[in-house]
């Protein structure tokens, strides 16, 4: 039996930054669930950088449905957990499920990626006091009052916490976040 790895999302993800890591990690070897707050078919977007804007834009992405809600989850069953950005994290930081979710991974140390605005959720459980992470760069002020230390790089490593900033970025936060994989949770 292969090792089983969570990914937590929801509507408006970056439709990137679901899909690399769960292909990324198939190919791997790895048992990979998406989870939402519902069994449903989740819709997601598509963020790009255009001349002239200040910030990113925002496109309708790819569909795909959700393996099962945060309320079916359990957390011993994964070795790890990926955390998406895209506008998702804004309002799943507020589920009392995924926090509990979350906690869990924090509390046993198992691996966790998180790219993006996906830190808003582990900065939801305090779980970044005292870490060294990234994020999109726009979070910085958010990532220190979290307690943590930015870091404007392409990935940041954190003992079992592997941090990437946006989905350009996501070879290299993957070869990262399968090095801890390969050492705390190998494929069987």
């Amino acid at each position: 039996m292969s090792a089983k790895i969570l990914i937590v999302t929801g509507d408006a993800a970056e439709s990137l930054e679901v899909l690399y890591p769960y292909q990324r990690l198939r190919e791997e070897g790895y048992d990979v669930h998406i989870a939402a707050p519902a069994r449903k078919q989740l819709r997601f977007v598509v963020h790009d950088f255009e001349p002239g804007f200040d910030t990113y834009t925002e496109k309708p992405g790819y569909t795909w449905p959700a393996d099962l809600a945060f309320s079916e989850v359990d957390p011993g069953q994964y070795v790890a957990l990926v955390i998406p950005g895209g506008r998702a994290p804004e309002y799943l930081r507020n589920d009392p499920e995924l926090r509990k979710i979350l906690k869990s991974f924090f509390d046993t140390d198992k691996p966790v990626a998180q790219i993006c605005h996906g830190p808003l959720l582990t900065a939801a459980i305090d779980g970044l006091r005292g870490r060294r992470v990234t994020a999109y760069p726009a979070l910085e002020l958010d990532m220190q009052a979290a307690g943590a230390t930015f870091q404007d790089a392409e990935v940041v490593i954190d003992g079992t916490l592997v941090s990437s900033r946006v989905w350009p970025d996501h070879s290299r936060w993957m070869r990262e976040f399968l090095t801890v994989l390969r050492a705390k949770a190998p494929v069987t």
